[in-house]
């Protein structure tokens, strides 16, 4: 989320389900509006979603980007947001959805690991793939150690994907994302 903001992308709020999150203390230093819509005050997805859509229509942003946040939704609420929404994910998917990413890659014995942005479907870590970065996954190398290596390359990628969108580049044709222009959608980091 800071790697978006420090861009000079225009981000007109900063959502959470979590009151203690960082990036709501960063946002409102920064002068950006702030909401917490806490998953756990309802008995129900739907109810928590039907709230959440609620402080997103509030600002009525043309792109939601995800960054930490750790919910599943519900197919009707990603469809709401249907090509609007992007997601970052610590891997160079399809390979390694969902979680402990570093770890299940280096126990696979990965050459090569990175990240991904693309846009959020109802099937987790499936969506159209806007960019990637790719890096070696170094001799040794501790799961916490790749870790912040992909998350430098997270903060490279993610706001280059967001102004692409912005700037209406991006073209979803048959499920696969092109960019308008000549920029790259890999980037290979030797980091």
């Amino acid at each position: 989320m800071q790697a978006l903001v420090e861009s000079a992308l225009p981000v007109s709020a900063v959502l959470s389900n979590r009151g203690d999150a960082a990036g709501l203390q960063y946002a409102q230093a920064k002068g950006i509006a702030t909401a917490v819509v806490e998953h756990r005050a309802f008995a129900e997805r739907a109810a928590f979603e039907a709230a959440l859509d609620r402080e997103i229509a509030r600002f009525k942003p043309r792109l939601v980007a995800l960054a930490g946040f750790m919910r599943v939704l519900s197919p009707a609420f990603v469809e709401r947001y249907r090509y609007r929404m992007l997601n970052i994910h610590p891997s160079l998917l399809p390979a390694f959805a969902g979680l402990d990413t570093h770890a299940r890659a280096l126990a696979a014995g990965v050459k090569v690991h990175g990240c991904t942005v693309h846009f959020v479907t109802p099937e987790l870590d499936s969506g159209p793939i806007v960019i990637q970065a790719a890096l070696p996954v170094r001799p040794e190398e501790r799961a916490d150690q790749l870790a912040a290596r992909v998350l430098r390359q997270e903060h490279v990628i993610y706001p280059r994907a967001a102004r692409w969108f912005l700037e209406d580049r991006l073209v979803i044709q048959d499920g696969v994302v092109r960019v308008k222009g000549n920029d790259a959608q890999l980037v290979l980091a030797a980091d």
